[in-house]
């Protein structure tokens, strides 16, 4: 409201946007364009900036002007398929010259130089559709098992190489859709052949902020649900890259790196180690890569928030790892947030590879007006950078991945979280009248699976982790109060109506608790078990969350649930977690997920494939994953009464249908795997890289256009706003926790995949056997061995402290190693001043651990 003026957004439809401006005084409206919109808003803000004339407008729409558009919202997420039909109309027509893009493309395929597909001798269209006649003849000739080296060298003469195929079946296949895209182009055949190309064989996948590790990470700052999507993620990727590399004929071993940061202050976790290899997989690793300024390596952990001044030369040296490790370059490079996002995008535009992002969760639409009022949030949040670098990053990628439609451009009633970039401004700093635009092809909807060796349906009794049962029971049904569950169940005979989620406004836990505490019936039909946060306030360091802590209280005295509620503190196993689900099942219950809004909901996917009837809000992307009286129920978050009417109307179905339970909870299993799986969503993926990939061929000179416009955004404003976040201080200490991770047994994987957890532990048996014989035999010699590992330990964390002086304590330890050591060569010593040596250094190492963690100063210095 500037008046005597009212300017409106009017959004008639998802990806839409109207600028009207109404005179109050005599009402005539006006339409008007973004910017002046903008200019309007800006006035309320910062009038002066408003009427700068020479305010920095951020317009990419400009420079974007050939590339194609959608234009319905239903269309909106389907870029590959848009894709493949705008490539087909460009493939198609009577000259050959139209094709030769594709066979540019095909003609550059190569592994380590080696060409794949076909080589030089194959450099017109005439003669690759000839040869393709010929080696299907010669191909026919063989039984369709043949394997494909028997007749490879036939092929050869005729200019093919290895990729089509691991039998002649196969390779008449893959060499009929060639001939039949080359002949008469469309979206079906060319989505076929491209899902069959030989073009992705390594990936890097970046997550940068955080502590990410297979372990002892969950519920550190900035660490949670995303280290668990990424491994799964990768896990996926690579069993779907070995069946078509097999399928290819090819026997290469694909590679996966998930880049993330090394954190020498690692906090009792792997962070500090640079390479570990990804359980559950055979090819696939975490490489670490430290922060560097120009004093040396930063040592601690530092926000999400704070992070961006160490991107470039982070970008730079994983970049250098990276070729190392590979011995080429990727094929293909995926971000995660905005600071793996942006560094994908540096990376990805260095080397000229094929990039995706996939941004989880975008801040801008978590803060009401924060682009607006940047200026106040910035010191806390650093917004600048961060909608700076989203925007770059947006722009740069060649797709984007989003779990849902809803992501992308919302609901009629809510704008999307991608959408919300179309067009917005930072008073005082740039406006953006084009930021991106939700109809770009380059968005694609590929949702998320849970991993289904946790996640399966109840009835699978042979799989199910039987030995969680015990502790399970006493979690739902022990009717003493302890750290861990309040409330108890007085009838056990009941379903239980269960949910699990984060205690905040958000998740709305309070809302159902409140639903259920106000309805008679749904009382009576049965329990209430929710999983979440804390009982105690005093444990929470978030005000939302301790309000939420509050109200839960309330509510139980309110309504006197006593006897019907469970209240269980936040799970972070989910093996155990998964067998809760599956104990829920067993129970006839259901599954609730009441949010006031959820982008995609991760745990409705996890109890769908559990077996458990769903009712989860109509706002978010679970509107999407279940289709409403079908495989599932949508509930209205705002309206209370309605959804505890639906819940009541469900168990009393259930009450005189015995079968219904059984149906509902089979739609859901049977609407999971037909949509929500790993396997689909790895394929999903991987056709993205390979089309995507000659996208970026077609679409070359419309790619570098746009890059030179990101560049000058990039140096000009991203760069210089970066040297705005402080650089905190660095304070070496003697000898840190992570340092001496050597001298405690390592513990099996609790995120990875289940099929080394065995092993790990059959390991660790196996050692602890021998270092119990071992201390029989010569207790002096295996006392002596534990120090030397811990001094060892220390001494390779305080050579990567390079900038940080030596302290006076670090100097007296260096001291005491050059004594132990000199009476270790002395063989001619005695044993009893081995010994005291020993317990010496063993004493000394307990003391710092003691000054450390639990000196008077210790916190002061965390």
């Amino acid at each position: 409201v500037v008046p005597p003026f009212v300017a409106l957004a009017a959004r008639p439809n998802p990806g839409f946007w109207e600028y009207v401006k109404v005179n109050s005084g005599d009402l005539t409206v006006e339409e008007i364009t973004a910017t002046e919109y903008l200019k309007l808003k800006e006035s309320v803000f910062d009038e002066s900036w408003a009427k700068d004339e020479s305010a920095l407008e951020i317009d990419f729409g400009a420079i974007d002007f050939t590339t194609p558009r959608l234009s319905l919202s239903s269309s909106v997420g389907n870029g590959a398929d848009y894709i493949s039909k705008f490539i087909s109309s460009k493939l198609g027509g009577s000259q050959s010259s139209r094709l030769e893009p594709l066979l540019n493309y095909l003609l550059h395929l190569n592994h380590h130089g080696e060409n794949l597909m076909i080589n030089d001798d194959l450099n017109t269209v005439a003669k690759l559709q000839k040869s393709l006649m010929l080696a299907s003849i010669v191909v026919s000739t063989y039984p369709k098992h043949t394997p494909y080296e028997t007749f490879a060298p036939r092929l050869k003469e005729m200019g093919f190489e290895k990729g089509w195929g691991d039998t002649s079946e196969r390779v008449k296949e893959t060499m009929l859709m060639l001939s039949q895209v080359l002949e008469a182009p469309d979206s079906v055949k060319l989505e076929l052949l491209f899902s069959r190309l030989p073009t992705v064989f390594n990936i890097v996948i970046f997550s940068v902020h955080g502590y990410f590790g297979q372990q002892d990470v969950l519920g550190l700052p900035d660490t949670g649900g995303q280290v668990v999507y990424i491994l799964d993620q990768v896990r996926a990727l690579e069993e779907e890259l070995l069946i078509r590399i097999n399928q290819q004929g090819l026997g290469f071993k694909p590679q996966i790196l998930v880049v993330t940061r090394l954190i020498p202050e690692a906090r009792g976790t792997k962070c500090d180690q640079e390479l570990e290899a990804i359980e559950g997989t055979k090819h696939s690793h975490i490489l670490r890569v430290p922060f560097v300024t120009d004093k040396g390596i930063l040592r601690q952990w530092v926000s999400r928030f704070d992070i961006y001044p160490y991107l470039e030369r982070f970008t730079q040296h994983a970049t250098t790892k990276i070729l190392q490790r590979f011995d080429c370059k990727p094929d293909l490079i995926i971000g995660n947030y905005t600071d793996g996002n942006l560094v994908a995008s540096l990376m990805a535009t260095k080397l000229g590879v094929t990039q995706g992002t996939i941004a989880h969760a975008l801040e801008k639409t978590k803060y009401e007006d924060s682009d607006a009022k940047w200026k106040e949030l910035d010191p806390k949040y650093h917004f600048s950078c961060q909608f700076t670098a989203d925007l770059i990053a947006m722009n740069a990628t060649d797709f984007i991945i989003t779990s849902t439609y809803q992501e992308i451009a919302g609901s009629k009633e809510r704008p999307g979280q991608y959408e919300s970039h179309t067009a917005f401004t930072m008073p005082g700093l740039c406006r953006v009248v084009s930021g991106i635009d939700v109809f770009d092809p380059k968005f694609n909807i590929a949702a998320p699976g849970a991993d289904q060796s946790v996640y399966f349906p109840y009835t699978e009794t042979q799989k199910r982790f039987t030995k969680f049962h015990p502790s399970i029971k006493e979690l739902l049904y022990n009717e003493k109060d302890n750290d861990e569950h309040m409330g108890y169940l007085a009838d056990r005979e009941k379903p239980i109506i269960f949910s699990m989620a984060r205690l905040d406004t958000v998740k709305n836990i309070t809302g159902l608790v409140e639903w259920y505490g106000k309805d008679k019936r749904l009382r009576e039909m049965a329990n209430l078990v929710v999983v979440a946060g804390f009982f105690d306030m005093s444990k929470s360091n978030d005000r939302e969350e301790k309000a939420e802590i509050k109200k839960m209280h309330d509510l139980i005295e309110k309504y006197k649930l006593k006897g019907k509620f469970r209240w269980i503190a936040a799970q972070t196993d989910r093996y155990r977690n998964s067998e809760l689900y599956r104990c829920v099942a067993d129970t006839k219950g259901v599954f609730v997920q009441p949010a006031l809004y959820e982008a995609f909901g991760l745990t409705v996917i996890e109890a769908m494939n559990c077996g458990l009837p769903i009712f989860a809000t109509n706002q978010g992307g679970p509107a999407e994953i279940i289709v409403d009286g079908v495989s599932g129920f949508h509930i209205d978050p705002n309206n209370g009464d309605e959804s505890v009417t639906k819940i009541v109307d469900f168990f009393s179905r259930c009450r005189t249908d015995s079968l219904y339970w059984d149906s509902i909870s089979k739609a859901g299993l049977k609407r999971i795997y037909e949509c929500y799986t790993w396997k689909i969503y790895a394929e999903k993926l991987l056709k993205m890289g390979s089309l995507y990939g000659f996208w970026r061929q077609v679409n070359e000179d419309q790619k570098k256009a746009k890059q030179r416009y990101i560049e000058m955004f990039y140096n000009l404003q991203f760069k210089q706003l970066t040297k705005k976040v402080t650089i905190p201080e660095d304070k070496p200490m003697p000898m840190r926790l992570a340092s001496l991770r050597n001298l405690l047994p390592k513990k099996p994987t609790s995120l990875g995949g289940g099929s080394k957890q065995k092993e790990v532990a059959e390991a660790e048996k196996t050692k602890q056997k021998s270092t119990k014989d071992g201390q029989e035999q010569n207790e002096v010699k295996v006392g002596e061995g534990e120090v030397k590992k811990g001094l060892l330990a220390a001494e390779e964390s305080e050579r990567m402290k390079k900038v940080a002086e030596t302290s006076g304590e670090t100097q007296r330890l260096e001291k005491m190693k050059i004594a132990y050591g000199k009476q270790v060569q002395n063989q001619g010593g005695s044993s009893a001043r081995n010994l005291f040596w020993s317990v010496v250094v063993c004493l000394y190492i307990f003391y710092i651990l003691k000054q450390r963690f639990f000196g008077t100063n210790s916190g002061q210095e965390d």
